[in-house]
């Protein structure tokens, strides 16, 4: 009886996936009203969200955001 190579295929696509999403946990969030949050970029490290965070300002002036370390994989904005 023939492998069920797609069902293999799949599975191994959705680990790479879960193991790259877990890559870019540092990220901005531009904080809302009400408490609320949205994430504008997703970083591998807290430098380089650091670093793209002093450049903020200079493109949107007038918006407050925060470096979060982000369990929760939701998309990013930009």
């Amino acid at each position: 009886m023939p492998e069920n190579t797609v069902n293999k295929a799949t599975k191994l696509d959705n680990q790479a996936i879960a193991y790259k999403e877990r890559l870019n946990s540092w990220a901005i969030a531009r904080l809302l009203p009400n408490t609320q949050r949205e994430i504008v970029a997703r970083f591998r490290s807290r430098s380089d969200a650091d670093g793209y965070m002093r450049h903020l300002p200079q493109e949107i002036p007038n918006a407050s955001y925060m470096v979060v370390f982000d369990c929760q994989h939701q998309e990013a904005v930009i």
